[in-house]
């Protein structure tokens, strides 16, 4: 009899476990974050949660085009991508729906998020002024503007405007000086070129250190994965290279963010919102911020010790859905100021 009834209850244990796993369901992630890079803060969800997580990684660019391509039939109930400028084209392309949660609402700064709830801040990352140490003044530059003016000479190395992390950072001139002195600017920084627009943001850097220019700006964290690397070379390359935040007197430095938004085709919309609003708990927001070399968007989330080796900035409180707004007038601007 004890041996029928001990049958019976395991029995039912399994069954309300199945049950249980059931209810949870699953959410399926789109994702231009690597997978390193977030997989492991996804297996915590499920861990917390039991709602799986199908994730899908892959360009940020790709992604976008794959939702559209895909319609109401895709998979995905959440999309992660990064720059206000693909957030824009992710927004009016229709791919996202507009949420409403209080959580991320008190969480996330109204500046770091989409007004109508399309998409929310993950981590964010600046894009200072990166200078050579051994060639160059820190204490003659902290705007911005003067990276244009003619006596700086051609000491810039520039990524090509077809990078949106360049097109956000126009576009955040556009919204602070307006476009006619926007477009005067981009035509100073092009005559301070030291060379042609190549490569990415870490080749800047790389070049910064190999003496063929001596400013750049690029994103905060690639100066942190050379912070970071196991190469003692690219370490060695870092410790030649020095950080100017511009703007600290007037509207701050200029950050964009990583984000993610619910997609308008989700199946799984409850458990989509409920993975956003655990993507901005304290925990979260100091794996995601470290691991990926940024800076957490929920205030008073401490910061990694690698960033605070950067030091303390003020950043430029523009909502980021105006980057989105104006990327089209940024880009405008750079290709006829001859930023190629």
């Amino acid at each position: 009899m004890t041996t029928i009834t001990g049958k019976i209850l395991w029995a039912l244990v399994l069954v309300l476990a199945v049950e249980t796993s059931f209810a949870a369901g699953q959410v399926n992630v789109y994702s231009a974050r690597k997978e390193a890079l977030i997989k492991p803060l996804l297996d915590r969800f499920t861990e917390r949660t039991g709602i799986r997580v199908n994730l899908l990684t892959g360009k940020a660019d790709g992604l976008l085009k794959r939702l559209q391509v895909e319609g109401r039939a895709s998979p995905a109930d959440v999309f992660i991508t990064v720059d206000a400028g693909r957030l824009h084209r992710a927004k009016v392309g229709g791919v996202l729906q507009a949420i409403d949660s209080d959580t991320l609402n008190r969480a996330i700064p109204e500046n770091l998020r989409d007004p109508e709830g399309h998409w929310y801040s993950l981590s964010q990352r600046a894009r200072p002024i990166f200078y050579a140490k051994a060639r160059f003044d820190a204490g003659t530059l902290n705007r911005y503007e003067q990276l244009a003016e003619p006596d700086l000479g051609q000491r810039l190395c520039l990524r090509g405007s077809s990078a949106v992390y360049n097109q956000s950072l126009v576009a955040s001139m556009i919204v602070a000086r307006g476009a006619e002195a926007t477009e005067a600017w981009i035509r100073g920084i092009v005559a301070n070129q030291a060379r042609k627009p190549v490569g990415g943001d870490t080749e800047q850097l790389l070049a910064l250190a190999a003496g063929e220019c001596d400013l750049t700006f690029v994103n905060t964290y690639y100066f942190g994965r050379m912070l970071a690397s196991d190469d003692p070379q690219v370490r060695e390359a870092a410790d030649k290279i020095g950080v100017i935040w511009p703007n600290q007197a007037d509207r701050g430095t200029h950050v964009n963010v990583s984000a993610a938004g619910v997609t308008a085709s989700a199946r799984n919309r409850d458990n989509a919102i409920r993975l956003l609003e655990f993507l901005v708990e304290p925990e979260a927001q100091v794996w995601y911020a470290e691991v990926n070399n940024e800076y957490p968007v929920v205030p008073g989330t401490q910061v990694a010790e690698r960033m605070q080796a950067l030091g303390d900035f003020k950043a430029d409180a523009v909502n980021l859905k105006l980057l989105g707004d104006y990327n089209l007038d940024a880009v405008t601007l750079m290709d006829r100021a001859g930023w190629r």
